[in-house]
């Protein structure tokens, strides 16, 4: 079961989630197009590892700033406040690993279909509420 969708300007297919792993983890590979970084963000329930396939991820994470290339992995702890940006003009695609499973729910729920469909930040804010994901900043803020 896989499912593609775009969310805040980033590809991502969910290739495991609740439903196959029995909820103890989600599996996602991103797609993010160069110059796209995520808000200032924290997971408070899960962890999240990312694993670069190509291109490089800068990541900041707490008081760490971390550049990540093909074959480097980085474990966000739960509560951490953390951007994740492809700084430069290449994409870059990796591994997501959520444990327990709750980001796939987020990327189900709010999700689009289209690249330039715009989310919608009420369901976006309700399901991250559910899940235990807290907003900290706009894009372009770091922690």
């Amino acid at each position: 079961m896989t499912q593609t969708l775009w969310l805040f300007g980033t590809r991502l297919t969910i290739l495991a989630d609740h439903t196959t792993t029995g909820g103890q983890y989600d599996l996602i590979e991103g797609y993010f197009p160069p110059g796209t970084q995520t808000p200032l963000h924290r997971h408070t329930r899960y962890s999240e590892q990312l694993y670069v396939l190509s291109g490089e991820f800068t990541v900041w994470a707490g008081e760490n700033k971390v550049v990540l290339r093909p074959g480097d992995s980085y474990l966000i702890s739960p509560s951490t406040p953390h951007v994740v940006a492809t700084v430069g003009d290449k994409p870059a695609r990796g591994l997501v690993v959520a444990a327990p499973s709750a980001f796939a729910r987020v990327v189900e729920t709010v999700g689009t279909v289209e690249e330039t469909e715009p989310a919608d930040m009420a369901l976006y804010d309700r399901i991250s509420a559910e899940v235990g994901d807290e907003l900290l900043g706009s894009p372009g803020t770091l922690p």
